[in-house]
């Protein structure tokens, strides 16, 4: 069959794509944000189909986000290669609300992509969204957007003033250090919030691509050059190489971020992060995903969408005749295996043997409960992306509590303000019993709802837990044993809340929804949960 790709390339959270080809391997470093281990790379040989190859900062040495706000953590990494190396730039914001963002910039190596990466170098902390740039001298240049904490940009609403223009200063490779001036090189155009910085060269020209406008539906890919690297940039003839923001029809809203790559006979493609809202809120309950467009050469030494526009497409031309590789419908696990599946991941510890473990009961993910749902510090819930507009989760849990200070279950979750949770605990009167715990978007407060009341009570053993998304409605559900009948828990809940627009709004927060296992007891007894299976299936 003759491909062609299909947008997004990678659905469910995956913002900010930097892309990076060495020889015939593509490969997609995504941001990660409070999740660990940190940024998620995807390989193709045929930019059709893509697989999760690698989450490469998976020690304390080389990320710790313990205590890190929610939508901090690992922002906008920047994946290249030379030397034989690959190298990995990244930000790990440690404050968002408030005038500061405090975006400590690092770089990490590594001879293949699959391989352990090394301890991080500290680069520097003057703004996030850091890229390096190998010239073909054999220079290495820092690039990062510079944050002004002087103006009054703070709680996810920012004021342009703060996104200060692109810095550029050489990194010696020897010293492992940046040398030399710091120059401001771009300023951005009016749209203003320039951040997100690439560079590449072709034809004795430096471009230079920069994310504008936010991430929400005023995004843009921005793009500039110069003969020199280090400026004066002139700016593309349309401004803005990629974006839907003029156009609310598009399929594809919200886009931006990206960066440029050619394939080894010189076709040119640009990623681009991308969402796609659901009516009637247009709340993009996938988070912001990655898609890719096939681009031309002008005479004018300026690069265009194929399609003469700037509204990227669903469907673009692949490169080469490829066959397209079918994705499973349902994804389950009965934890058998000593490691994680990889599409499962945590929140912010290094720590990870405080919170779960493959290895404690045969057959069983255990969960040792720890801090409440939504703790900056030690949360023990391990989830999976979000992929698809509805889907159907289902796990089973084996939990003993006595306290309703302890809970565990099933979540739809996305940050302390927004998640819903079904969770089986101890009750006064109902003895165990399975509840709803809810916070539909509570900010700054975070304060729980609890839709089904005192819950059902529930016998003892193993209890199995369903949930079913349809867009933006999401039911619970339970039952006991294997012969019995699933059951509803609670009324339809907003499963629309659980995006980047529910809530405190489409800049106050920027990762996705995760289905997931939870458990926390807040008495401090480290409870555990023990579970034997997780299904995700789609669409239902």
């Amino acid at each position: 069959m003759v491909a062609t790709i299909r947008n997004p390339i990678l659905p469910g959270f995956n913002p900010d794509p930097s892309i990076c080809r060495v020889g015939d391997d593509y490969y997609i470093a995504t941001s990660t944000f409070e999740w660990y281990p940190g940024v998620q790379i995807h390989h193709s040989r045929d930019l059709v189909n893509w697989r999760l190859v690698r989450r490469p900062l998976e020690r304390a040495s080389q990320l710790d986000m313990r205590g890190n706000p929610d939508s901090c953590g690992v922002w906008a990494p920047c994946l290249s290669y030379s030397g034989g190396l690959f190298w990995l730039v990244y930000t790990d914001v440690k404050r968002f609300d408030g005038n500061f963002k405090d975006a400590h910039n690092y770089i990490v190596t590594a001879e293949a992509v699959e391989a352990t990466w090394s301890d991080p170098v500290y680069v520097n902390s003057s703004g996030f969204d850091p890229s390096l740039f190998h010239d073909d001298d054999g220079r290495k240049w820092f690039l990062n957007m510079q944050w002004n904490h002087r103006t009054e940009s703070f709680g996810g609403a920012p004021k342009t003033p703060a996104f200060d223009g692109i810095l550029l200063q050489e990194w010696d490779e020897r010293t492992r250090r940046l040398v030399g001036p710091v120059k401001n090189i771009f300023a951005g155009s009016s749209l203003g919030l320039v951040e997100g910085p690439h560079l590449f060269k072709r034809n004795g020209w430096y471009y230079l691509t920069v994310a504008e406008g936010g991430t929400g539906y005023d995004h843009a890919v921005t793009m500039a050059r110069s003969r020199s690297i280090d400026g004066p940039y002139e700016m593309h003839p349309n401004t803005h190489l990629i974006s839907s923001k003029d156009h609310p029809e598009a399929a594809l809203q919200r886009a931006g971020h990206g960066q440029y790559v050619e394939t080894p006979d010189g076709q040119a493609y640009h990623t681009h992060l991308c969402g796609r809202p659901l009516a009637p809120q247009r709340r993009c309950t996938l988070g912001r995903e990655t898609a890719l467009q096939k681009c031309v050469w002008r005479e004018d030494g300026w690069l265009y969408l194929e399609n003469g526009g700037t509204v990227p497409d669903v469907t673009v031309p692949a490169p080469a005749s490829t066959s397209v590789v079918a994705q499973p419908s349902v994804v389950e696990t009965d934890f058998d295996e000593a490691d994680l599946p990889a599409e499962f991941q945590w929140l912010r510890t290094p720590a990870a043997e405080r919170i779960f473990s493959l290895t404690w009961r045969a057959g069983h993910f255990r969960l040792f409960a720890r801090e409440s749902i939504g703790s900056w510090f030690e949360q023990a819930l391990v989830a999976r992306r979000q992929e698809h507009h509805s889907f159907r989760a289902e796990t089973v849990v084996e939990f003993a509590p006595e306290t309703y200070q302890q809970v565990a279950g099933l979540t739809h979750y996305y940050n302390r303000h927004k998640f819903h949770a079904l969770g089986v605990t101890w009750h006064e009167k109902l003895g165990r019993a399975v509840t709803i715990l809810s916070c539909p978007g509570d900010f700054p407060h975070g304060r729980l709802a609890f839709p089904a009341g005192s819950g059902a009570a529930v016998p003892d053993g193993p209890i199995h837990l369903a949930m079913e998304v349809r867009d933006n409605d999401l039911q619970f559900f339970w039952r006991a044993a294997e012969h019995d009948t699933w059951q509803a828990i609670g009324p339809v809940l907003d499963a629309g809340v659980i995006s980047d627009e529910g809530g405190r709004g489409e800049h106050g927060s920027f990762t996705g929804a995760f289905a997931g296992m939870f458990a926390f007891d807040t008495s401090g007894s480290a409870l555990p949960a023990d579970f034997d299976h997780f299904r995700y299936q789609a669409p239902v």
